[in-house]
């Protein structure tokens, strides 16, 4: 391995105690070049810092559909589609750390994409990742503009509360570097995690949850195996699949390590957290509520709680979608400025590149936010076609290209033809929940459109009832 590649993935030098770890010399790193006193610390995250960006990249707007989940499939089935799916995505997590440190320059995985399928596999994929995360961030400016609404029992018109919510977003989400978010994304966290469980408490005080009816005595209806049709069921796993979508965003996050060679004790630190907390949310709320469990499941406990917990989730959300926009804007921007002493120099260029990128990338997810009717389907229907296969088929790919050389070779071990067996049936299962998963959102649609029309563009009513 060439010394130079060697070097762009070392540590980088730090002051003593400093907050953000300045650099003291000029630093080359393959994807953002020299890194220098005289510009933004690229490569300032630490291993801690850098579960907790992960978490908040799962953890969010999808585990508050997981109860509902657990509605159609049952108690049974939903654990082990949730452990299935957390088992294959901590693999493809994985083996972004692994191809990272093997390839220094991949920064995103439309890089990975044309490694392993030329131009065509960076198109799409740089397409896909772009289009994915503009999608949740408007879906993170509904979900604001939804617990605003909660907590001010709907004072002012749901238009403004999304425009609100993209300022703020965008605002923030314009820090530099991840290192500096790092903090935010602790807030977050916290935030989310304490508004949930808030929630899942409630539910197990009260005699019953709050769509509940009230004249009759209240037996919870949960099911222990469901009997859901091929659509719901299809639904039910790729909500599961996008709770753990964060995914691509990891390739970013790594690309900002201060130490690259940690990226796997972040990463299990942060699916553990993931998993367990999904597991007993899910089951927990489920239990109690049974099909009358809200969603998002925030709304289950009643209006009181509902405020409070909504209350405590705001902060998190707003981390959410200032992340999604960040992560967005940053890959846009090293794109544009990849291989110029911009990228990672203090000047005019960079900043107005920068501040381009971020916004204009707010500004376009506040528009489909806003502007689509039935948004909330369009999400699940871009997840499904986007958003599963960057979680699934280009990881099996990526093992299949830096590993299938060695059964060329002669060197076919019994662990070798198993792994090309796992990467097949990765590629194969993320291929059927993209086609089932689209067509299972397409139906969704159309119900939704045969049942209200849609939602009216930039809409004054109040979205959280």
């Amino acid at each position: 391995m060439s010394e130079k590649v060697e070097k762009s993935l070392s540590p980088v030098p730090s002051h003593e105690g400093s907050k953000e770890g300045q650099v003291l010399e000029a630093q080359h790193d393959a994807v953002f070049g020299e890194i220098t006193d005289e510009g933004p610390n690229y490569r300032s995250v630490r291993w801690l810092g850098t579960a907790v960006l992960m978490m908040k990249t799962q953890i969010g707007l999808g585990v508050l559909s997981i109860p509902v989940a657990f509605n159609h499939l049952g108690i049974v089935p939903g654990v082990i589609v949730l452990m299935a799916i957390a088992g294959i995505t901590t693999w493809s997590d994985y083996i972004i750390g692994v191809f990272k440190l093997r390839h220094r320059e991949v920064y995103g995985i439309d890089d990975a994409g044309e490694l392993i399928l030329g131009r065509a596999g960076r198109i799409f994929f740089g397409g896909a990742f772009v289009l994915w995360w503009v999608f949740v961030a408007g879906s993170g400016m509904l979900g604001l503009s939804i617990g605003l609404n909660a907590v001010s029992d709907h004072a002012v018109c749901t238009a403004v509360y999304v425009a609100i919510a993209a300022i703020l977003a965008c605002i923030l989400g314009s820090i530099q570097t991840l290192g500096r978010l790092s903090w935010l994304a602790w807030i977050g966290l916290i935030s989310i995690l304490t508004s949930i469980l808030i929630v899942t408490i409630a539910v197990g005080v009260q005699d019953r949850p709050s769509a509940a009816p009230k004249d009759a005595v209240w037996v919870p209806d949960y099911k222990i195996v469901g009997n859901p049709s091929f659509t719901d069921a299809i639904t039910a796993v790729c909500t599961i699949v996008f709770a753990y979508a964060g995914t691509p965003a990891f390739f970013s996050i790594a690309a900002e390590m201060r130490e690259p060679r940690h990226f796997n004790r972040s990463l299990y630190l942060c699916q553990s957290v993931v998993t367990i907390f999904y597991l007993v949310i899910g089951i927990v709320m489920y239990y109690y509520c049974g099909s009358y469990v809200s969603s998002p499941a925030l709304g289950s406990a009643g209006p009181v709680v509902k405020k409070v917990s909504y209350g405590f989730a705001l902060p998190g959300l707003l981390v959410s979608t200032l992340l999604f926009i960040h992560i967005t804007g940053k890959y846009v921007f090293v794109r544009i400025l990849q291989g110029s002493r911009h990228l990672a120099a203090n000047t005019f260029t960079h900043w107005a590149v920068w501040l381009g990128c971020t916004v204009s990338t707010a500004i376009v997810a506040y528009v489909i936010a806003s502007a689509i009717p039935v948004f909330s389907d369009l999400v699940s229907l871009v997840g499904a076609l986007l958003g599963t296969p960057m979680c699934f088929q280009p990881m099996g790919g990526m093992w299949l290209y830096d590993n299938w050389h060695k059964g060329q070779d002669g060197r076919r071990t019994s662990k070798w033809i198993f792994m090309v067996c796992w990467c097949v049936f990765v590629i194969l299962a993320g291929c059927f929940l993209m086609i089932a998963g689209t067509y299972g959102s397409v139906v969704t649609i159309i119900k939704s459109y045969a049942a209200a029309g849609g939602s009216a563009a930039w809409s004054c009513a109040d979205n959280s009832v």
